[in-house]
């Protein structure tokens, strides 16, 4: 388990981490989801141990990572944004380097680095040379190391970017993988990255903790109820006596359409996700008051539009992380020689 409790940063006058608090359970994949320079990679470079926090606390596992970094990095397996790798070393060379440095020897560290080789999809590339692997390999080779002394908990910065689309669905795929066993957190601005790989989010902004929850809690939450369209037959009035003393309606607009006065564009501004359950009960609901339907559907904000309400007000507040913000798609990467991406 992680546990971080009121974590604040300061660079000088720069103050990356504001009192951010938050925990991960055992078996959860994560997606921390903020602007560049929102101070993602200042609460992973504090969980991992390579910086120290101004005030708070982080715990892996009960242990406070200050009091006994070693101890907590033996339960993390961490992959840097930006993957230093020693390029001119073949695989099966820099996957013994970095497990000797686990302390790993003999038998014990070639079965390690068999399964970590068959975890990351690199089976067959041991003796090439990691300079003449494409990037999505690239970013295999470090998830590899990261595995090797069989950590229970990832740590992942940015672990698709600069990969092309094919290239990041492989990396996706890898880590739902990865997290049926292990606890993951990982780091981007990449949105659909979240919908697809993770169980929970948690949107930072100016060092601030903005929003926590699964992706539908937090659309829930952020875009100020979610709406359902109805388009039918009757009068407004009707209409507001029929849905307005159902639970889960907030509010209800009734006004006619163009070309009938008395088909009803209608709008229900409702307190919940409408689940399809729900969504049935809005129609029998029609039914019942004699409201004949022609269409009834959902309007789901968007994961983008739920990020720029969310981080707009912040984004011209420049955090620890980078200078400025950007939020566009990670970008495409051509393949290089020597390595393809499956």
């Amino acid at each position: 388990m992680i546990e971080v409790q009121d974590l604040t940063k300061n660079f000088g006058p720069v103050q990356a981490l504001r009192g951010v608090s938050f925990e991960v359970e055992r078996g959860q994949v994560v997606g921390l989801l903020g602007p560049n320079g929102a101070g993602k990679s200042t609460a992973m470079r504090i969980l991992t141990g390579f910086i120290g926090p101004t005030s708070g606390t982080a715990k892996i596992d009960g242990i406070e990572v200050f009091d006994d970094p070693v101890a907590c990095q033996r339960k993390i397996g961490y992959l840097p944004e930006g993957n230093p790798l020693y390029l001119d070393l073949r695989l099966i060379e820099s996957l013994r380097f970095a497990a000797e440095m686990h302390g790993l020897r003999g038998a014990e560290r070639d079965k390690a680095i068999l399964e970590s080789v068959q975890m990351a999809g690199l089976e067959g590339m041991e003796r090439r040379t990691i300079g003449t692997f494409s990037k999505g390999f690239r970013q295999r080779v470090g998830l590899a190391q990261a595995l090797l002394h069989k950590p229970q908990i990832l740590i992942l910065d940015e672990p698709t970017s600069g990969l092309d689309p094919n290239q990041q669905e492989d990396m996706r795929r890898l880590i739902r993988r990865l997290g049926e066993d292990r606890t993951i957190i990982l780091s981007t601005h990449i949105l659909p990255e979240v919908e697809a790989s993770c169980s929970r989010a948690m949107i930072i902004n100016a060092g601030e903790l903005v929003a926590e929850g699964t992706v539908e809690e937090i659309r829930a939450h952020a875009s100020g109820g979610a709406k359902v369209n109805a388009i039918l037959r009757g009068t407004p009035d009707a209409v507001t006596s029929a849905f307005q003393p159902l639970p889960y309606v907030d509010h209800v607009d009734a006004l006619p359409t163009r070309d009938d006065a008395e088909r009803l564009q209608v709008v229900l501004t409702l307190s919940e996700e409408p689940a399809p359950a729900l969504l049935e009960q809005i129609a029998t609901t029609a039914f019942e008051n004699g409201l004949p339907l022609s269409s009834l559907g959902a309007e789901r904000a968007s994961l983008e539009q739920i990020f720029a309400q969310l981080t707009l007000a912040g984004s011209s507040q420049a955090s620890g992380d980078d200078a400025g913000v950007d939020f566009e798609p990670a970008p495409v990467e051509t393949t290089e020689e020597g390595g393809t991406d499956a």
